[in-house]
């Protein structure tokens, strides 16, 4: 069964030309010639990214996802590859209802109608991993029920297992392709699908994202069902809104477009900096936007974190990068560990310099943050830069929400509408605010330390001189023992002479 679906892939590698992206890597350019007089009656058109996301959407969902979580390493390709590859949309036709009555009747061990009380047979979403149903609880709460799609970690494990051997050869056999990291890629391809297959991690994801967002008045979660939800089944509150990319549709109905760009980047900025937990696949059609003129999140199969010290040197990189700071820009990259610490800060800043200082001159409305913080990362790879997961996962993030942003108003100027925010953030973490908020933070802490003080100092004081009186007892001991050994030898030593001087008196005798 392997060996057809690899005769398969590779049929269609040739049929869309994907081999002389291969050999085009060959700079002697004789690969290329040879192929060419061998396979002369073949001649691939069309430029070489809409021939590889033609490739991948023929060779079907798994490989498409592998092309969109590959549009996301634009450290690893060229721009252009990238870009085409980013268009990739994982339209799936749905599982057969019967196969999805089957999973719900296996998981909850009785017949669907015995579960809910209404249950719609036609899905209204379906993708590569799951499909998602409409249905009602036996209390009348409209939900939406994500299944799982059958057999699917068979077909995942087949066609990963390709992507490994595939990645294996290009890392030895092309020299290009070692710079590409092809088995580092494939090894995270598969981490995000294993993730995805697991419902219960993506409805604790959702969960994780609404307690974050309770109350607040840019962005709505459906809460999670837990009673009835498992590893092939997750049920949440259906959500009712408008898709994001309608956008007459939320024109007809008074949504102000200008105002919902900007809350779109407030929310962006308040899950990564004050959170540091990030919707990391905020697509259109995984936003839905509320009759309030709310944002409706679906979809929690891919977060990304970050800790203290990644949002402390982002933000110090994002308000550098406002003041043309490009000295701090540098030492703030040095300093996270993202570059080595033997790299130059006059080298470094120079060449950050050379990437932001042509865009000052453009108005902000018509700069892009995104590829911006983009060419950055691609700057900072010559310096050695270590591919940092997180950041990828935000650099993809942060590029949606651009996107999506400039499509609901043109004029969105990004800077201009997250410095304020970002500004309050480090004046929080870092002025009388934030001494404060360490200070209420670490206060149950202090209750409980205070009364040990006395009993702690005490101790500070006596155990250096019990240690120093032990380090000397056991040394004491240590010398006895030597001067022992020293006597001890010397009398093995005396008996040996001994035993000899008598051995040669009886040989002379």
């Amino acid at each position: 069964m392997r060996l057809f679906r690899l005769a398969k892939i590779v049929t269609v590698g040739l049929r869309f030309g994907l081999d002389q992206m291969v050999l085009d890597a060959d700079p002697s350019g004789r690969l290329l010639r040879l192929w060419h007089v061998v396979f002369f009656w073949r001649r691939p058109s069309g430029p070489r990214g809409v021939r590889l996301r033609q490739a991948l959407e023929s060779l079907g969902p798994i490989f498409v996802k592998f092309g969109q979580m590959l549009s996301t390493r634009r450290d690893l390709l060229p721009t252009d590859l990238a870009d085409e590859l980013a268009l990739l949309q994982d339209r799936v036709p749905p599982f057969p209802t019967e196969q999805a009555l089957q999973v719900l009747e296996d998981f909850y061990g009785r017949p669907v109608d015995d579960v809910f009380v209404d249950f719609a047979r036609t899905p209204v979403a379906s993708a590569s991993v799951a499909q998602v149903h409409f249905a009602r609880l036996p209390d009348g709460t409209e939900v939406a029920v994500k299944i799982l799609r059958p057999g699917i970690e068979r077909v995942i494990e087949h066609d990963l297992a390709l992507l490994e051997t595939a990645a294996m050869l290009l890392d030895r056999l092309w020299i290009e392709g070692r710079r590409l990291k092809p088995r580092e890629v494939v090894a995270e391809f598969s981490k995000y699908l294993h993730d995805e297959l697991d419902l219960m991690r993506e409805a604790a994801n959702c969960s994780q994202l609404r307690r974050n967002f309770k109350d607040s008045t840019l962005l709505v979660v459906p809460e999670v069902y837990w009673d009835w939800c498992g590893k092939s089944v997750m049920v949440m509150e259906r959500m009712h809104g408008v898709p994001i990319s309608q956008l007459a549709t939320l024109r007809a109905q008074g949504t102000d477009l200008s105002r919902l760009s900007r809350a779109g980047v407030e929310i962006f900025f308040t899950q990564v900096f004050r959170d540091g937990f990030f919707h990391a696949d905020m697509h259109p059609g995984n936003i839905f936007v509320h009759a309030d003129g709310r944002y409706i999140a679906l979809d929690f199969g891919i977060v990304g974190t970050l800790t203290e010290v990644d949002k402390n040197y982002l933000a110090q990189n994002f308000l550098a990068f406002f003041k043309r700071d490009y000295n701090r820009v540098a030492r703030a990259h040095i300093e996270a560990g993202w570059v080595p610490a033997h790299t130059r800060v006059d080298e470094f800043e120079g060449a950050i310099r050379a990437v932001c200082e042509p865009i000052f001159d453009r108005p902000l409305k018509d700069i892009s943050f995104g590829k911006t913080l983009l060419r950055l990362f691609q700057t900072a790879r010559r310096f050695e830069m270590e591919v940092q997961p997180q950041l990828v996962l935000l650099q993809k993030t942060l590029l949606n929400i651009e996107g999506l942003g400039r499509q609901l108003d043109p004029d969105l100027d990004l800077w201009k509408t997250a410095k304020p925010f970002l500004e309050r953030w480090m004046d929080e973490r870092m002025g009388w605010r934030a001494l404060l908020h360490g200070v209420r933070n670490e206060a149950p802490a202090w209750a409980g330390t205070l009364p040990q003080l006395p009993r702690l100092m005490h101790q500070a004081l006596v155990e250096p001189a019990l240690h120093h009186a032990v380090q000397r007892e056991q040394l004491e001991r240590l010398t006895a023992a030597q001067r022992f050994q020293g006597r001890l030898l010397a009398v093995v030593a005396l008996l040996l002479a001994t035993l000899v001087t008598i051995e040669l008196y009886h040989g002379f005798a």
